[in-house]
């Protein structure tokens, strides 16, 4: 049967829509969202909480991350660092907070035992067990909270069906096209497919800046041993949570992450151990991503249409619906100021991540650090390295 050439144009011209139709499924996601948490009163409800930072090396703004734990409004709070040695710079940074905040409870803890591939969570599992209190924190070694945050991601535990409360992030970068553009694609993209998936679906995951939970859902999910050797340990969190009968929340309250200058081959390699996560982790939604990237189909719309008006149309609709997307997610919802100024980023960064998407079939190797790994079944299995690295796995938030 011979398909008639105009039946093909028709179909690329009605799947190029699908994409814009998802932008405006995400803003109003975003709308529905924001508006109702930033109206909502939460309880009053204030445990003894344990912050866990599990911490490897420096970033820009360490200093400044780590004290801003020490300035929380919050009546009573311990926090938790583990390093992975006595050698990890991130050592007399600490111990300098520890100094110029003696009134705060602040412990270091100096190795782990090797539980899995993931020294991260090799780290948390240690943590959990000294923690005095049964509300436990997590955030990573880079991120920066203002003074309200534990009253905002403590709060809803006050109903025993929330397992898990998780936050997004804000960026800030250092002054570099790549960093900026990792710093655009999480808050003008990536977050927008996390209040879709709220709205559709509810959350079955973390994001892996900030998670908050207890000690009865960790027991309930199989413990930090469960999730030792995976990859994405902020999604497997978030997933066995929500899989033990948990409720698996977004909170309102943002935190910020640090994007470091970066070289575009760092940034490759960071990108496509994203676009890998969430491939294997998700495979059937990865490849459904093909029809929310609207900058390859509306050029390709544009390049098959049939009058000079609707390729113009085409064009327009992507600029517009995009940019409004991310503006509503990004800027008004997060208040990232990345974006903000940075918003003209964001078709490059479409044009960048297109690719990677792509090249995220390619392969089940992921590089981590200066480690590579063969991913089996979630799993984490070293390739070149004796030694497991860690780092920062944001995905399937990313980050």
């Amino acid at each position: 049967m011979t398909i008639h050439p105009g039946a093909w144009r028709d179909a690329v011209l009605l799947l190029a829509a699908a994409p814009l139709v998802y932008y405006m499924l995400a803003t109003v996601a975003a709308l529905r969202f924001f508006r109702r948490e930033r109206a909502r009163k939460l309880p009053n409800y204030t445990p003894p909480v344990s912050l866990l930072k599990p911490v490897r090396g420096l970033d820009f703004g360490t200093y400044e991350n780590f004290a801003s734990f020490c300035r929380l409004d919050y009546p009573e709070y311990e926090i938790l660092f583990a390093v992975n040695d006595e050698c990890d710079p991130a050592m007399p940074v600490i111990e300098q907070v520890m100094a110029e905040f003696p009134g705060r409870r602040i412990r270091l803890l100096v190795g782990a035992e090797d539980l899995g591939a993931n020294r991260k969570v090799n780290k948390l599992a240690r943590l959990a067990k000294e923690a005095q209190n049964d509300v436990l924190v997590l955030t990573d070694g880079d991120v920066r909270v203002g003074s309200n945050f534990l009253r905002e991601v403590v709060a809803p535990l006050a109903d025993e069906k929330t397992g898990a409360v998780t936050s997004f992030y804000r960026g800030i970068a250092e002054r570099n096209l790549w960093a900026e553009l990792e710093a655009v694609g999480a808050s003008g993209d990536f977050f927008a497919g996390v209040l879709v998936a709220d709205w559709t679906e509810g959350i079955h995951f973390g994001l892996g800046a900030s998670i908050a939970t207890t000690k009865k859902w960790i027991s309930k999910m199989g413990g930090f041993e469960a999730i030792a050797g995976t990859l994405a340990d902020d999604y497997e969190l978030g997933n066995r949570i929500a899989k033990a009968g948990g409720v698996v929340m977004l909170s309102r309250e943002a935190v910020w992450t640090m994007y470091p200058a970066q070289t575009p081959t760092s940034f490759w390699s960071h990108q496509m151990r994203w676009a890998r996560t969430i491939r294997l982790l998700r495979p059937w939604s990865y490849a459904g991503l093909l029809l929310t990237h609207g900058l390859p189909w509306t050029l390709l719309a544009a390049l098959v249409a049939p009058a000079r008006w609707m390729a113009a149309s085409y064009l327009v609709a992507y600029a517009v619906l995009r940019l409004t997307m991310a503006w509503t997610v990004g800027v008004w919802g997060v208040r990232d100021d990345v974006l903000r100024k940075k918003i003209w980023l964001v078709p490059l960064r479409d044009a960048f991540y297109f690719v990677i998407w792509l090249a995220g079939f390619g392969s089940n190797r992921i590089t981590w650090g200066n480690d590579e790994y063969l991913v089996r079944d979630g799993q984490m299995v070293p390739v070149l390295a004796d030694k497991p690295s860690e780092g920062n796995p944001a995905a399937p938030t990313p980050r």
